[in-house]
């Protein structure tokens, strides 16, 4: 994983991970892509990302849940469709030694139907 100015350590099987993940840090600044991530943002400039702010990266609307979230510590999920298929978001606040770190974006592709297991 592609980090900057962060003691993250022993990520390296993030690094091929099937999901484009991307971290930031308490304002909303890029500090880790994986290989996935790096790949789907290449025309926005891929790990040239790491360091600049998410809110440069989101139109206005995401960048108001995405300021909600750095205050609040919320997750985010959703998913979008496009005509190249549909993806999983799932936006979540991760923890250093118990103190709020950032938020986590992960980004899975969605093919066909997925089952609904019900468990007690």
């Amino acid at each position: 994983m592609v980090m900057k100015n962060t003691n993250i350590k022993n990520f390296d099987w993030i690094q091929d991970y099937p999901a484009a993940v991307t971290v930031c840090d308490t304002e909303g600044i890029i500090i880790a892509m994986n290989n996935r991530s790096i790949e789907q943002f290449k025309k926005r400039g891929g790990a040239g990302l790491i360091g600049t702010s998410l809110f440069d990266c989101h139109p206005e609307p995401a960048n108001n849940i995405i300021s909600r979230q750095l205050q609040t510590q919320q997750t985010n999920i959703y998913i979008t469709e496009r005509k190249s298929g549909r993806r999983l978001i799932q936006q979540v606040p991760w923890y250093k030694a118990g103190v709020f770190a950032g938020i986590v974006e992960t980004v899975s592709p969605i093919s066909g139907d997925i089952p609904i297991k019900e468990r007690d």
